[in-house]
């Protein structure tokens, strides 16, 4: 699941950006609002985390930008602005959410996970295929009735073939979705994932499409 995160400030950003990722999130880290407006019209995301306070552009601006270009992505206000009257403003402009900084951790995972039901109702809150269950919320996996211990980025990428079984995603899309901006990718990163997930799993989980890429069959 990839979230934009456009927040300025550098201690804040790299705190939050280390807790999405180790929820399993795909993180892209915008710091101005010219950059935000442009990532957010451009890529798809699950949810975009807006701070208010924002150089180039401010965040209400980029937030009437946003929504004037038909967007429709879940946006959660980040900000220290604490006046009632910004939370009206930036709710009346489109923002789906608002949390107030200092904020727990926890809580921002949790508006963010209920952000992103909201985009796809019809995702279940628990990824099931046959004998094998994700529950996005917990980062429980289990696979005929044993729970499996995955690494992040091992979650994200069962996440992505779970969302929709029976498609093939190449090299090119896993990495796309499972690695944000300026994150250095090895050549051979996504199939060493695989290959640790059959591992734990089993070999038959993910079927491997020669020279196209991979999926997991959908069980009915």
């Amino acid at each position: 699941m990839r979230i934009l995160l456009v927040e300025d400030d550098p201690h804040i950003g790299d705190a939050v950006c280390q807790a999405l990722r180790d929820a399993c999130y795909t993180v892209d880290w915008a710091t101005d609002g010219r950059a935000a407006l442009t990532a957010a019209t451009t890529e798809n995301y699950a949810v975009v985390m807006l701070d208010l306070g924002l150089p180039e552009l401010d965040g209400l601006k980029v937030l009437r930008e946003l929504r004037a270009h038909g967007s429709r992505v879940p946006v959660l206000v980040i900000t220290a602005r604490h006046a009632v009257e910004d939370r009206i403003a930036g709710l009346d402009l489109g923002a789906d959410d608002y949390l107030v900084k200092p904020f727990h951790v926890g809580e921002l995972l949790a508006r963010v996970r209920a952000l992103a039901r909201r985009q796809g109702p019809d995702v279940p809150p628990v990824l099931q295929n046959g004998s094998l269950s994700l529950d996005p919320a917990t980062h429980e996996v289990w696979y005929q009735g044993t729970q499996q211990q995955l690494s992040a980025r091992e979650f994200a990428v069962l996440y992505e073939f779970l969302r929709r079984p029976g498609i093939i995603l190449s090299r090119s899309d896993l990495e796309q979705r499972i690695y944000g901006w300026n994150e250095e990718v090895e050549s051979n990163a996504v199939e060493f994932l695989i290959h640790s997930l059959r591992k734990k799993l089993d070999s038959s989980v993910i079927r491997n499409i020669r020279g196209v890429g991979w999926m997991i069959p959908k069980v009915q």
